[in-house]
């Protein structure tokens, strides 16, 4: 077969065109290089890419300010509060005639058991300081009467004597006691419901 195209035209390899660095700029206008911008929203307070007087500072300035006064700040201590004492006021309406019974009588005995105790201490002490021989000396001397039909005051306020008369003062003691506390917690009962009762105010230990 015969090939009709006619010449063609040779392509130049890679080992006769040049290398990239060698190649020439391409011709367009020289000028100072701009860089891109961010967007700027239309009637803002910027023109020409140039902030307003006073609005770039004024911030900075008011960041500065406030990181001073936190820096500046100091901690906020708790104030000291005085611990209030709680008070109640209360009232005694009623008082119970049993409790008080049984409160005065057990108090009447301790009283009772004190009394002759303290009697008994009493007369070994004035006995043992002569009280008893010289007061009887005295009233012989004064009655004119001899030591055999005198008046002997030793033997006449013996021990004895005034253990058993203490303690018979002691039980009329508590009877007593018992009886008037019991009857003056029904007295205290019926001027309560006239007059309220007696108020108290409680408060707390500081």
């Amino acid at each position: 077969m015969t090939d009709t195209r006619g010449p063609q035209p040779q392509y130049e390899g890679y080992a006769t065109g040049p290398l990239p660095g060698e190649r020439e700029p391409a011709p367009g206008p020289s000028g100072p290089y701009h860089p891109p911008q961010a967007y700027q929203a239309p009637g803002g307070g910027t023109q020409g890419g140039q902030q307003r007087p006073g609005q770039g500072g004024g911030t900075l300035g008011g960041a500065q300010g406030m990181g001073g006064a936190q820096a500046t700040r100091k901690p906020r201590t708790g104030a000291r509060t005085t611990p209030r004492t709680r008070k109640a006021r209360l009232r005694v309406a009623k008082a119970d005639p049993w409790s008080v019974m049984k409160v005065s009588f057990l108090l009447s005995i301790a009283l009772g058991i004190c009394t002759v105790v303290a009697s008994a201490v009493l007369w070994m002490v004035m006995d043992a300081m002569g009280v008893f021989e010289t007061v009887g000396g005295t009233i012989s001397e004064a009655t004119g009467s001899n030591e055999s039909n005198g008046f002997d005051l030793q033997s006449f306020l013996s021990l004895p004597r005034v253990l058993i008369f203490t303690s018979v003062i002691a039980v009329i003691d508590v009877v007593l006691a018992t009886a008037l506390a019991t009857l003056g917690a029904f007295i205290y009962n019926l001027s309560a419901g006239f007059v309220g009762g007696v108020e108290l105010t409680l408060a707390e230990d500081e």
